[in-house]
């Protein structure tokens, strides 16, 4: 019997036919385990599992709700304002002496709070205010100026106190106290917090336009009622006319 030269034994110069045998066997199992359906790597939870074999499932993503037409950016969000003294019995004038403010009396020692969300411009702790000094750049005693998130300065004095803490470039809410009614600076002996509203002209040390611009009466009418009534129209209005004056 003759061998080939890797050694299979020939017949009648014929290959035996169980190796032929052999490879059809092996490919018709191959066939049969492509077929076969795949097996759950968790029996126990296969509505969780993931089949062996299989490509996994990709995670399904919950889009967001619809947004309601006419919905305002969150930029365009109105802002949220407060009476800035914490007293039901606090009372105040439509007008002020000389420029337009508003002298807010209450008793010594009532909590002066923030009208809205902003950042502190400068605050003033020292009474630094003297009769026979100059007259205007120091008249408010202790006294603290905010810049709302809505454009707008806010600006209190005659403070007794400020809030621990409260420094230019901190972050305070509508609502949060930042100090107390007293009678420092040019208050006449009298507690009042003087209040005013400007545009942020020099942001700081430019008393003259900080110390008020327009009429602050009806606003605090509408956040006395908790009325979000803004003033920023108005003192865009002013700021477009008037400037930013210089010192007088």
């Amino acid at each position: 019997m003759a061998r080939d030269e890797t050694g299979t034994r020939r017949r009648n110069g014929r290959l035996p036919a169980y190796p032929i045998a052999l490879l059809l066997t092996a490919l018709a199992a191959a066939g049969c385990a492509q077929s076969r359906p795949a097996v759950w790597s968790s029996p126990t939870n296969p509505a969780s599992a993931t089949p062996t074999g299989s490509a996994e499932a990709a995670p399904s993503v919950t889009p967001p709700p619809a947004t309601p037409p006419g919905t305002p950016p969150a930029s365009l969000t109105p802002a949220r304002y407060v009476f800035p003294v914490n007293s039901a019995a606090a009372s105040y004038h439509p007008t002020h002496g000389a420029y337009a403010a508003t002298d807010i009396f209450a008793s010594c020692g009532t909590p002066v709070l923030a009208v809205t969300d902003g950042e502190i411009l400068e605050v003033t702790r020292v009474d630094g205010y003297k009769k026979n000094g100059p007259q205007g750049p120091l008249n408010g005693g202790k006294a603290v100026s905010l810049l709302g998130d809505d454009g707008v300065r806010y600006y209190g004095s005659h403070l007794s106190e400020l809030a621990t803490g409260l420094d230019a470039g901190v972050r305070v809410r509508a609502g949060q106290q930042v100090g107390r009614v007293g009678k420092t600076g040019n208050a006449n002996n009298v507690c009042h917090l003087h209040f005013g509203i400007s545009p942020p002209c020099d942001r700081t040390e430019d008393w003259w336009t900080r110390r008020g611009v327009v009429w602050p009466a009806r606003y605090l009418d509408a956040w006395r009622d908790r009325t979000n009534r803004s003033p920023v129209d108005e003192v865009t209005a002013w700021q477009r006319k008037h400037r930013c004056p210089p010192a007088p």
